[in-house]
């Protein structure tokens, strides 16, 4: 674990609104001349704190307007099985998001897919990974909030 003071957790904040922000602009931003910003950040991300910079981009551009929840049922619990189900869903484009539950639900799954054909078609390559107990599928009707932001507190 590293340790975070008020203008690490600050710089995190302005970077998961925007990675783009210049050093110098950061640097105003949190009190800091560039240099030290730009070794905090570098520190942040040697520690693992910052894990990547990415573009989020627009599903419906894309043509990926259906997001699916899909939860796994499983009666096997053991090693093997697990191994084999996580690497064919981990290898399926489609997930985005990959659980292992408590409760009911053994798996649950974020899935985006273009439409139901395309999720039918996600389905069946699913389903071939391992044996499954049961699946069920929960299709998104409407986004209501969406963000990788972390709550981070700066005070």
């Amino acid at each position: 674990m590293i340790d975070l003071d008020h203008i690490d957790r600050r710089l995190l904040a302005i970077l998961q609104e925007d990675s783009t922000v210049p050093i110098a602009e950061l640097a105003e931003r949190v009190g800091l001349t560039q240099t030290p910003c730009w070794k905090r950040i570098k520190r942040l991300q040697d520690a693992g704190v910052i894990t990547a910079r990415v573009a989020l981009l627009d599903r419906d551009a894309l043509d990926l307007g259906l997001t699916v929840f899909v939860a796994v049922k499983t009666g096997r619990h053991d090693e093997a099985w697990l191994t084999a189900f996580a690497a064919g869903a981990r290898a399926l484009p489609e997930v985005v998001e990959f659980y292992r539950m408590s409760g009911e639900v053994d798996y649950l799954l974020k899935v985006v897919v273009r439409d139901i054909a395309a999720y039918d078609r996600f389905y069946k390559r699913l389903i071939a990974t391992a044996p499954l107990t049961d699946v069920s599928s929960s299709f998104a009707m409407e986004q209501i909030k969406f963000t990788t932001a972390l709550p981070i507190h700066t005070s």
